[in-house]
């Protein structure tokens, strides 16, 4: 199988096929050095885009020198990620035709709380975010709460009762 790099309707450069893929094969592996996550954020700081893959339990981060860092993002994707032994293979879950870009799933599961890590996938479904639907529930939960909290701290404004008579002497 070759793969390619070039434009991408995705985003900027996008990783390409020349080949038939079969369902189930091997595509990439994503490699590059290990860091840990506090490295990864210093490095990394105020840099919009990072090419940063979690492993195992999020503490490790591969920092994406490869192929594999041009893989974008969909969420109607032909890939899916699997971890095996430490590493990050990046396998196709369907027959892919030569020419088609090679996507996946992010599931992103961290970010600024403000960081929308909009999608641009132009899936039919698409979630309109590349953060995994377990993540957008958090995120829900945490705005409605720091809505509630808000609403708790704002002062309740009196209002002068308007139906009280005046009593007259």
């Amino acid at each position: 199988m070759a793969l390619i790099i070039r434009s991408s309707a995705i985003h900027a450069a996008g990783c390409y096929t020349t080949t038939p893929i079969r369902k189930g094969v091997r595509v990439a592996e994503y490699t590059g050095p290990r860091l840990t996550t506090e490295q990864a954020d210093k490095a990394y700081e105020g840099s919009s885009i990072t090419y940063l893959f979690g492993l195992g339990s999020g503490e490790i981060v591969i920092d994406g020198h490869s192929m594999a860092m041009f893989i974008n993002h969909s969420c109607d994707p032909n890939c899916e990620t699997s971890e095996v032994k430490g590493r990050i293979w990046i396998k196709a879950i369907r027959n892919i035709a030569p020419a088609e870009e090679i996507t996946y799933d992010y599931c992103l599961y961290d970010g600024d709380e403000n960081d929308e890590a909009r999608c641009n996938c132009g899936a039919k479904k698409c979630r309109g975010t590349m953060y995994s639907p377990e993540e957008i529930r958090r995120r829900k939960r945490a705005a409605k709460k720091a809505a509630l909290n808000d609403a708790k701290k704002k002062p309740l404004k009196r209002r002068k009762n308007r139906s009280a008579k005046t009593a007259r002497n």
